[in-house]
């Protein structure tokens, strides 16, 4: 059993502990340490603290005089179950190998809930931050945490007067850093949630490197047409410097050598960083992250990564593992809608450094909110290592089914499917003949596409040309200037089912067909309009 570790029996302490064992004596501790072994769950020492528990020994035994002495004893067990999941998390700070039921998660989430300020009982607050809510849908929705994470000095302190929401967010770090290990980077030594999108994350990260670095004001940015990631630079005060991407068959990789060239150009001390990214829209594919990180070594230059939903790939984060062992990778950061199926507006923020990651969080100014937190940890817990493991084959196995189906589909209607073998998550269909026979009729694709409730697709025209806070970009979408034709992206992401690739194949199948049948018309009308207005001239 995954994360199990062994202990001598605490027989002979005379030692009461709190929690779900509160108030035990030394016989009774021992009957509970060979239930637990019995389930595959060590007991904490004595003296151990944790939440506590309405229904402790005293208060089962109290039940007894109310209802039969066996049925308490069974509902005891029934209860004590639960108690053991609680307490091998509490433990060991690891994601359980199996996903919890919803009652275990409730019962957890209540109890650290009482520990807050907010919920004692005789709580008096005269504060102008007592955790008053008004609306009662508002605190269920919350399970009542309502203090959030964090003091005014670090997103990652402890409240004193929060100690239930101080324990979720440090379990929540503890557990998504034990997943980060499981999907590939084991060596990774810190990281928290931060109640940001991917974009202010990375900000958050190059305002903390400003202090090591004040001379700088470059940021070194391989090339990809994602406005978050761009003005994530530009909000916290630095020049991007977009180094173009080279054209290697039908991809789009990164140009290692023009990297460099700036470096040398610029001086090293004036850069800040290299803003490199893993996963990205197919035909680009994720950045040559080991040649980046052995550069950045040799320059002492700090890396960041932009790693948005490159958690649920394997070759992702092999990158990272491996930049961050033949070079220099400060810290990568990742959405956690993205990579963990929970509402938008958190991201994880992980590195090699531990004392750089505090760095970070001390950077965030004030408390935080705990939602992102909490969905995730609830989220976690529900799926277990396993389950969220098993995710992470459904994906790569939906991946495969979907690029095989997109070729087929591809070739009946004479394009191709791109080939982008370094992208493991997004793929790209040319829509070179459709492009031909009329300018407008990509960008009709993608509305009819919308219309027809595919989301996530994207068309992809070419030459669009676009400005993002003063900077143009030519060919914007296509993360190059002149890319050789149009083309369509479909993702493989996690969660994604065979029945999903299924319609939305089907789907496109019948707009493909739609815009020829509307293309090849206006062809016929336009040649119909240009032959008469011919004959017009000629009488004329």
């Amino acid at each position: 059993m995954r994360n199990t570790a062994s202990r001598p029996s605490p027989a002979g302490t005379d030692q009461l502990v709190g929690g779900p064992f509160g108030g035990l004596v030394p016989a009774l501790r021992e009957k509970r340490w060979q239930e637990s072994v019995s389930l595959g769950v060590p007991l904490p020492p004595a003296g151990f603290a944790v939440c506590p528990s309405a229904m402790n020994a005293e208060n089962f035994g109290s039940s007894e005089r109310l209802v039969t002495a066996a049925y308490v004893r069974q509902g005891a067990q029934g209860r004590r179950a639960h108690e053991l999941r609680l307490r091998a998390l509490l433990e060991q700070g690891k994601c359980p190998e199996d996903g919890w039921d919803e009652s275990t998660i409730e019962l957890f989430l209540h109890e650290l809930a009482i520990m807050d300020s907010n919920n004692f009982l005789g709580n008096c607050g005269v504060g102008e931050r007592e955790g008053r809510v008004a609306s009662g849908l508002v605190a269920r929705r919350h399970y009542r945490l309502i203090h959030g994470i964090g003091r005014s000095g670090d997103i990652s302190a402890v409240q004193p007067k929060a100690a239930g929401s101080s324990l979720l967010n440090k379990l929540t770090n503890s557990v998504v850093l034990d997943i980060i290990k499981l999907a590939g980077v084991r060596t990774v030594t810190n990281c928290f949630v931060v109640p940001m999108a991917t974009g202010m994350s990375l900000t958050l990260c190059f305002l903390t490197l400003r202090h090591k670095r004040p001379k700088a004001k470059y940021i070194i940015w391989p090339r990809i047409d994602q406005k978050s990631c761009f003005k994530s630079m530009i909000t916290a005060g630095f020049e991007p410097v977009v180094i173009e991407n080279v054209l290697e068959g039908d991809e789009l990789r990164t140009d290692v050598e023009a990297v460099e060239a700036k470096i040398k150009t610029l001086g090293a001390e004036n850069i800040l960083c290299v803003h490199s990214t893993t996963s990205c829209f197919a035909p680009r594919v994720p950045d040559r992250l080991e040649e980046l990180a052995v550069v950045c070594a040799n320059y002492d230059i700090p890396h960041i990564v932009n790693n948005a939903y490159g958690v649920q790939s394997s070759k992702c984060m092999h990158l990272i593992q491996q930049g961050a062992r033949v070079g220099r990778i400060d810290a990568f950061v990742q959405s956690l809608d993205k990579n963990f199926m929970v509402p938008v507006g958190g991201a994880v923020i992980a590195g090699f450094n531990e004392s750089f990651i505090q760095e970070i969080s001390k950077m965030y100014p004030g408390r935080a909110s705990a939602s992102p937190s909490l969905d995730v940890l609830i989220t976690l817990l529900s799926l277990g290592a396993s389950g969220y493991k098993q995710l992470l084959k459904e994906r790569k196995e939906m991946f495969s089914y979907l690029s095989s189906e997109l070729k087929k589909l591809a070739d009946n209607h004479n394009e191709r499917l791109l080939d982008t073998p370094h992208n493991p998550i997004s793929l790209a269909m040319s829509l070179k003949n459709l492009d031909e026979n009329n300018d407008a009729a990509v960008t009709q694709l993608g509305s009819m596409l919308f219309t027809r409730q595919v989301s996530g697709a994207r068309v992809v025209p070419c030459g669009t040309v676009q400005t993002v806070n003063n900077y143009t970009f030519k060919g914007f979408m296509s993360h190059a200037n002149d890319y050789p034709c149009a083309y369509l992206n479909a993702a493989s992401a996690i969660g994604i089912k065979k029945q999903d690739v299924d319609v939305f194949l089907k789907r496109l199948d019948k707009c493909l067909k739609t815009s020829r049948k509307e293309a090849k018309q206006e062809k016929n009308v336009n040649e119909i309009n240009n032959s008469n207005t011919g004959t017009e001239q000629l009488e004329d």
